[in-house]
């Protein structure tokens, strides 16, 4: 993804100087069954990461400096959230009759607090509609590379995009009714609305795709929808030694969530991200 030149976004709080290592003492083979446990259970598991946190906990007395990893990604982070800003403060007005308000995105470094419970980096990117925040540690850019697959730099822009679809969907007061039905909804039913809520997210973030085409490189586009397939519940399952559950599934299966991408960004338009109306997922 060609970043050269672009603004970097206003609308960051970075809490990396204060945070620790999270998960420094567990092996790739049980992180990646800890991640995808609280990924495709929406589950916060930073009880299993009890000792990590004590540890991280522990370093918070004084700030400490970034390493240039940390550096880089956060430079990249807010770079792509200011695209994400240019892109939805044009096309959200057009669709939707409404000014954008943009989300402000949380970068932190093994454990963090929101409205919306305690976050550490085994559980993932996410988007807490308390605050209107999204929150990220941005080793998680290097988990997906190196442990799901995910590599590339357009696959960790995706990542960032889809919580920022979440954000399009709280404005448009999607996520409260979702959240609402939910509430009244068997496990099971409760566990369906959520995957048509994120194949939303994976459309309205193929739609950003569209709209950011100028800055694309070769295999960009090849790279998001290589990280939607690793990252889908099925998959995800797999990895974790399980066989697949779809009455347990919270984001869709790999193919959905390829699909979903592929049409906002075949479309360009948020009309074709209705997966609430759609008959087929």
């Amino acid at each position: 993804m060609r970043l050269k030149g672009v603004r970097g976004s206003r609308n960051v709080e970075d809490r990396r100087r204060m945070g620790g290592k999270t998960g420094a003492g567990i092996g790739g083979i049980g992180l990646l069954i800890i991640l995808a446990i609280g990924y495709f259970a929406g589950v916060d598991v930073t009880p299993l990461l009890q000792g990590q946190l004590d540890d991280s906990t522990q370093q918070r007395g004084a700030p400490r400096e970034l390493t240039a990893e940390e550096k880089h990604a956060g430079d990249f982070a807010i770079k792509v959230l200011a695209t994400t800003e240019d892109v939805w403060g044009e096309v959200f007005p057009q669709a939707f009759g409404e000014a954008y308000r943009p989300p402000v995105l949380v970068l932190f470094s093994g454990v963090t607090q929101s409205p919306c419970g305690g976050a550490s980096g085994a559980t993932g990117p996410f988007y807490c509609p308390a605050d209107k925040k999204a929150y990220l540690d941005t080793d998680f850019f290097a988990t997906m590379a190196r442990q799901l697959g995910a590599k590339g730099d357009f696959a960790a822009a995706y990542v960032i995009a889809h919580e920022v679809a979440h954000h399009v969907q709280n404005e448009l007061g999607i996520i409260p009714k979702v959240n609402a039905a939910r509430k009244r909804a068997s496990e099971v039913e409760a566990n369906a609305l959520t995957v048509r809520l994120e194949l939303q997210a994976d459309c309205l973030s193929g739609v950003w795709a569209r709209e950011v085409g100028g800055l694309l490189e070769p295999g960009d586009l090849e790279e998001a929808l290589n990280a939607a397939r690793q990252i889908g519940d099925d998959t995800l399952q797999r990895r974790a030694g399980r066989v697949p559950q779809p009455h347990t599934f919270t984001h869709g299966t790999s193919e959905q969530r390829q699909r979903w991408f592929a049409a906002g960004y075949d479309s360009g338009d948020p009309g074709s991200c209705d997966t609430f109306g759609a008959k087929r997922l």
